[in-house]
């Protein structure tokens, strides 16, 4: 059967075609993966604080699932081919503009257009993918390709990168993308149909004004949220207005799906008990998994590890992430296995890393001693994300069209946003809750206190430094020290919270079915005997 999308000459060459795809999904994903890895570049060089990186990484994320709802009127209405190189041309130029812009407010407003023409190359490709499979294997093996790549961009993007990071200027890493982004144009050019001969439906009534609003909204929630510590939440007149205007945005947005003829959301897709779990669930694993980036952090400022080094433990996630991620596959399509059957599992999984973390970090790990619990993370997102985000969809009622999949990312956009300012919060109240308890033994009367201090002035004298300096040198050596370990201790705390919750989940996931069972035929019986009698 010929596809309507692409040439005829594509016909027998799947893996080229597959393979096309997926660098395609890549080259929108790396929009986001690219900027995590060179932020720490872009502080210094637009002099921002790690709240401004964070917002502009949210921002981008506002982009996507605001042009998302209406993507798919988009997607019928102009040829797809024309489509993806406006998309993929207007991403090269805004990347370009990105690179030299040094004003940090004019740097949010690309990210956010970033953002939008990024998600219309997912969807569009995701589009592309889906008409290349089986329908009866389309929405399992097109969700673990779609959710796959968003896993494993970030490792995938780093592999290359980080070669350029370390040797070269950061801003190289910018004209790799877009040389990538030239050769994606090259074979939409190659691959694509330039006319399609789908009838195209026109774009009228298209809640234009839904969208607006639902993008003021995500922006003033995200600014809330994550300025809301370092301005001391309502405090200061920014916060409150930018609550105020989340509060106004989001009753004008639910309003607004009420009374539209086309509405973007259908609000009625909440009626559905097993999509609220779902949702439930897939809030649980995007806060769960971010843990990870504690590692990182882990390894980078207390192990001092080069960015490649990190880099390749990621790596050996992504392998945990995509061999578990085949095997979940396999099972749904191949043996028809309940998505539900990985629940419980993937959870315990990810508890069991977050408590093996919680007692195992200490100041001198190695890389080996992190390879297993990394994999294992990696392995408990193979298990979870795919039979969750199917188990979400199939959830929705079938007149709700496409809501599933964009409630689906406005929650990963919550999850996102509050993990953010979740592992910032927490770590604020943990770091300062271990230094106190330190300070209170560091004394000029403790022996320990003093046989340290004394070590170092020594170690300094005997370098060449004067009495003063090595005093002052030794000092700031025991606040390193102490701030070390409470950066440690705030890891292994927030680990273990996390650990004890997603165990929890898992046990949960186990009991609540089987009591609901034993509930229920109770109930059955007991009204059994209640109609016996009347019968009689």
């Amino acid at each position: 059967m010929k596809s309507v999308y692409f040439k005829d000459w594509t016909t027998g060459w799947e893996w080229g075609t597959r393979i096309t795809l997926f660098f395609l999904l890549l080259s929108a994903l790396v929009e986001l993966g690219m900027f995590v890895l060179t932020q720490n570049y872009l502080v210094s060089y637009l002099g921002a604080q790690p709240e401004d990186i964070w917002f502009a990484v949210m921002v981008t994320y506002a982009g996507i699932i605001t042009i998302l709802p209406i993507q798919f009127r988009f997607l019928r209405y102009f040829e797809t081919r024309s489509y993806m190189l406006f998309n993929i041309i207007m991403s090269i130029l805004l990347n370009i503009v990105c690179l030299y812009s040094q004003d940090i407010f004019l740097f949010f407003v690309i990210r956010f257009f970033q953002g939008i023409f990024a998600g219309n190359v997912i969807v569009c490709t995701l589009t592309l993918i889906f008409s290349r499979l089986h329908p009866e294997r389309s929405r399992s093996i097109g969700s673990a390709v779609f959710y796959g790549t968003m896993l494993s961009n970030t490792v995938l993007i780093a592999l290359v990168a980080g070669v350029v990071v370390e040797s070269a200027d950061w801003k190289l890493t910018y004209y790799c993308l877009i040389l990538f982004q030239v050769l994606m144009l090259a074979l939409v050019l190659l691959l694509l149909k330039r006319k399609t001969g789908i009838k195209r439906y026109p774009l009228y009534q298209v809640d234009w004004s839904g969208m607006v609003i639902f993008g003021f909204t995500a922006l003033s929630v995200a600014y809330t949220i994550l300025y809301g510590s370092k301005y001391y939440w309502f405090e200061d007149p920014r916060i409150c207005w930018s609550a105020f205007a989340g509060v106004v945005g989001i009753l004008l947005f639910i309003y607004r799906q009420n009374i539209a003829k086309r509405p973007v959301v259908h609000l009625g897709v909440f009626r559905s008990r097993n999509f609220l779990i779902g949702l439930c669930l897939l809030a649980i694993y995007y806060g769960g998994k971010d843990s990870m980036n504690l590692i990182y952090n882990y390894a980078g400022g207390i192990l001092k590890w080069n960015t490649l080094s990190i880099i390749l433990l990621a790596a050996c996630n992504l392998a945990g992430i995509v061999i578990f991620l085949l095997f979940s596959i396999r099972l749904i399509v191949l043996k028809n296995v309940s998505v539900t059957a990985f629940f419980a599992p993937g959870f315990a999984l990810l508890g069991v890393f977050n408590v093996w973390m919680s007692f195992f970090l200490t100041p001198d790990l190695s890389f080996t001693d992190l390879l297993v619990p990394i994999f294992l993370q990696g392995a408990a997102s193979g298990l979870l994300f795919v039979p969750i985000m199917i188990f979400v969809l199939s959830s929705a009622p079938g007149h709700t069209g496409t809501t599933g999949l964009i409630i689906a990312a406005y929650t990963r956009f919550t999850a996102t946003l509050n993990s953010f300012a979740g592992f910032y919060n927490l770590q604020l109240y943990f770091n300062q809750y271990f230094k106190e308890g330190f300070l209170s033994y560091i004394t000029t009367e403790n022996q320990n206190v003093i046989d340290r201090l004394n070590f170092y002035k020594g170690l300094y004298i005997s370098k060449g430094f004067l009495p003063d300096q090595a005093s002052a040198l030794a000092n700031s050596a025991i606040a390193q020290s102490l701030a070390q370990q409470s950066q440690l201790l705030t890891n292994r705390a927030i680990f273990m919270i996390f650990g004890v919750s997603l165990l929890a989940v898992a046990i949960l996931i186990v009991i609540i079915p089987i009591v609901y069972k034993i509930f229920v035929f109770y109930r059955n019986k007991k009204k059994l005997s209640e109609e016996l009698p009347s019968s009689v």
